[in-house]
């Protein structure tokens, strides 16, 4: 008998209306919804190379053709998806719902919309495809260990709009977790919450951020003379596969929801010199079971949470091929900053590279100290809510292959042939690389600790150098990690801090924006 989903605001509309949870979709649920609805079309949404959602609407009118492509999917054109990777002889691919993740498109009332899955010609993955490759990097790790790789993502922005009044102007650096009227984009934030809500289920909450900006100064009329106010929704943790599709499906509904405002949603890393970047850091957490791992009977890390952060540390540089794909993401992991430039992990620490935040170890009960009246227990059923955190990636991230590469990470720490890539294993690593406090403070400690790519092609060079890390198993083809490095090195920006600071202020300042403000839109 089929779980029943609560009647709540935030839930995907097509459970109540079917009286079943996502998982149990069925083609037969889907045309049902359709006719009880009166759905005009169906689209199909897929991730490009490029990293955005791609879509393909098909007219709900012909019931036969309709089922037809529910049941068997759609031909879409390879060579232009996957641009540079594959041969327009061998060009064809076919685009396949999952039903689980159906939903009503909030800017098209008329359309009904799912997420899709590359197949070849002979109906296996296509091996190719951002989302074939995370999912095979999950399997290994699933098989090998017997544990779920969960993780949740943090997906920082800028809203920027027309130049609003100046009352209640918002102090440089002060706004974390503002709020209106000194906050001026807050309906247009529950906006992107709800939909996003609806669409996939994982919303844990959003905040205003620290970034903003008064009058935009660019030579790009799009955003010049904005007003810009930095944002952040977290997601709530899902299987990593999941994750991938919730995050991309959520850049999209921020982007779609500004435009509908008149206002321009950029996830780009940096937009101005001074103020807070756009990061995506994605919070990890090992379970077994549905129940959390991270915390061992004793209340400190898990032995397995700790494998996690060693694998996290022998995969940090080589990472940002992946998860800082454009050269302004070097402007924001620069020292002295929240960004990290160090190979480290810490406890609470936003210095650090790898944190372990507050994750309410040892304590129970909290609303009871500020409730009198409350005598209720709560009883956490998932053991826990710790997680680990990766603060290098960036707006700029290709999220799948950002993911797989977390998941071979995670995998390597639990492998037992660790000396066909390094000498000692995830646990040393992980003691050898734990600090304490500001680590930019400490001279010494600087000097012995490993350092990210300062450059898009410094991290090519990394990732070339790496690259049986992520090909082993067959995880990553290689004509992939060829066509990252190549794109990497086409942004042509070694040394370009170097070359900055021998700038004088004004040219200096002039050619950041340049940098800055090329790649607005690029994932």
């Amino acid at each position: 008998m089929a779980t029943k989903t609560p009647p709540l605001a935030l839930t995907n509309p097509l459970s109540l209306i079917l009286d079943k949870p996502a998982a149990e979709f069925t083609r037969t649920d889907i045309l049902k919804a359709i006719e009880t609805k009166g759905i005009e079309r169906i689209t199909f949404h897929y991730t490009a190379i490029d990293g955005k959602l791609k879509e393909l609407t098909v007219p709900a009118a012909d019931r036969y053709h309709l089922e037809a492509v529910l049941a068997e999917g759609e031909r879409v054109d390879g060579s232009s998806l996957f641009k540079g990777m594959v041969d327009m002889a061998l060009s064809d691919l076919y685009v396949v719902p999952l039903y689980r993740t159906a939903f009503f498109n909030p800017f098209d009332p008329g359309s009904l919309d799912f997420v899709c899955r590359y197949l070849t010609r002979d109906a296996a993955p296509a091996p190719f495809t951002p989302d074939s490759i995370l999912a095979r990097a999950a399997a290994i790790f699933r098989k090998s260990t017997g544990l779920e790789l969960n993780a949740l993502g943090e997906l920082e922005f800028f809203l920027l709009t027309a130049p609003a009044d100046r009352t209640f102007p918002v102090e440089p650096h002060r706004g974390y977790h503002g709020s209106a009227p000194f906050t001026k984009s807050g309906p247009i934030l529950h906006e992107m919450v709800r939909n996003i809500a609806r669409v996939t289920g994982a919303v844990k909450y959003a905040h205003s951020e620290n970034g903003f900006i008064d009058a935009i100064r660019s030579n790009v009329p799009e955003i010049a003379g904005r007003l810009a106010e930095q944002a952040e929704i977290e997601y709530l943790p899902r299987p990593i596969e999941e994750m991938a599709d919730a995050l991309v499906l959520g850049r999209w509904i921020i982007r779609n929801t500004a435009y509908a405002h008149g206002a321009i949603a950029t996830f780009t890393p940096k937009l101005e010199e001074g103020v807070a970047g756009n990061g995506l850091h994605f919070h990890l957490e090992l379970a077994k079971h549905g129940r959390s791992i991270m915390r061992g009977e004793d209340g400190k890390l898990s032995v397995e949470a700790r494998k996690l952060i060693g694998g996290l540390c022998e995969y940090a540089d080589s990472l940002t091929a992946f998860g800082n794909t454009v050269s302004s993401a070097y402007l924001r992991l620069v020292p002295n900053q929240e960004a990290p430039t160090r190979i480290c992990w810490s406890d609470l620490n936003r210095s650090a590279l790898i944190r372990v935040p507050l994750g309410w170890t040892g304590v129970a009960g909290l609303a009871r100290k500020v409730n009198p009246a409350e005598t209720s227990d709560y009883v956490d059923e998932r053991g826990g809510r710790q997680t680990v955190e990766i603060r290098s990636p960036d707006g700029s991230a290709n999220i799948h292959l950002t993911l797989a590469g977390i998941a071979m990470a995670a995998n390597w720490a639990f492998r037992g042939d660790l000396t066909l890539f390094k000498e000692y294993g995830p646990l040393e690593l992980a003691d050898n690389l734990y600090v304490k406090g500001n680590i930019f403070s400490d001279k010494e400690l600087l000097k012995r600790l490993p350092v990210l790519p300062t450059s898009c092609v410094e991290s090519s060079r990394v990732l070339l150098n790496k690259r049986a890390h992520y090909e082993r198993d067959g995880v990553f083809p290689p004509a992939v990690i060829d066509y990252v490095a190549g794109m990497l090195q086409a942004e042509n920006d070694e040394f370009m801090n170097k070359k900055l600071s021998d700038l004088p202020a004004h040219d200096r300042l002039h050619e950041i924006r340049k940098i800055m403000h090329k790649d607005l839109h690029k994932h």
